[in-house]
């Protein structure tokens, strides 16, 4: 089973989600990342890469790896504002 970490930035995006649906979608992805089955992503850059659910506004989950052992969930965000969430992610990404 591979460890997944969360940061604060991404609790805290958790916390506060009106959207009981997408939560509990977004729980089952990571569920399934502890297995090793990541689904659909893809790399954004500045070893970040994103987790791409689809249901209601297109919620991301981006995260970083460390070794084949490590997925550290960075922060969360929606397709409307994945610009400004890429950025924060490789933000905190470099601090972790």
């Amino acid at each position: 089973m591979i460890e997944v970490l969360q940061t604060e930035t991404f609790r805290r995006w958790m916390d506060h989600l009106d959207d009981a649906v997408a939560e509990t979608r977004i729980l089952a992805r990571i569920k399934r990342a502890q297995f090793g089955n990541l689904g659909d992503w893809k790399s954004v850059g500045g070893g970040v890469s994103e987790m791409r659910i689809d249901h209601g506004a297109g919620y991301r989950v981006y995260f970083t790896r460390r070794g084949d052992k490590l997925i550290v969930l960075l922060a969360g965000g929606t397709k409307r504002t994945q610009t400004a969430d890429i950025a924060r992610a490789q933000q905190i990404a470099k601090q972790v």
